[in-house]
């Protein structure tokens, strides 16, 4: 254990508390512009895996419209909106996961919390990113986002869990605000977001 970590869960609590708190008037809007032109549910919910792997239900804004076949709404690519897309531009729609945050559900700062169904194609280096909580932002979020290949974040992800501590978070939320202003590295090249992580060929 980094003996920065209880002081970091205490941040966690203090600052998330506060930004929680601060933000929700600006929830309630998104939420109701959410309703109008996406339609409920408002919110996402899925299953993510956090510190030491423990399941949690992750909650953000929802972005896309509901899978529609007859209507071609079948991909990502189809299914985002142009609100949709201007929430994750601004990082809006993670506001609600502070709500993850202040329950230790994850941090403020760390790797990205990614799909359940990861957890067997990491190898056991990539599979050291959950010895820490998942974060709302994260040093490979900073350092090229979506931009960035899958084997290029998992190594921000490792810098971070070694080299984890208050400077550097403080770094990375300054970081992420001027890129959350710049909308950069949104998204990878050809795709809405990240494509799916298949594994790391081995050998």
């Amino acid at each position: 254990m980094n003996t920065y970590d209880p002081v970091k869960r205490a941040i966690d609590i203090a600052l998330g508390g506060v930004i929680l708190a601060l933000s929700l008037p600006i929830q309630g809007l998104v939420a109701c512009l959410i309703k109008k032109k996406l339609g409920a549910p408002v919110l996402f919910r899925q299953q993510r895996p956090g510190k030491h792997q423990e399941i949690f239900e992750l909650v953000k804004f929802r972005t896309m419209l509901d899978v529609d076949e007859a209507r071609g709404l079948v991909t990502d690519a189809q299914r985002i909106t142009k609100f949709g897309a201007m929430l994750r531009s601004t990082s809006l729609d993670e506001l609600p996961s502070l709500w993850n945050v202040v329950k230790g559900d994850m941090s403020l700062v760390g790797p990205r919390p990614l799909l359940v169904r990861y957890l067997d194609r990491y190898t056991p280096e990539q599979a050291r990113r959950h010895e820490v909580r998942p974060g709302v932002t994260g040093l490979a979020q900073v350092s090229g986002r979506n931009s960035l290949s899958w084997a290029e974040k998992f190594d921000k992800d490792m810098e971070y869990v070694d080299k984890r501590s208050l400077t550097l978070d403080l770094k990375i939320l300054f970081l992420t605000v001027a890129k959350v202003v710049r909308r950069d590295g949104i998204a990878a090249e050809g795709d809405v977001s990240m494509p799916e992580f298949m594994g790391t060929p081995r050998g």
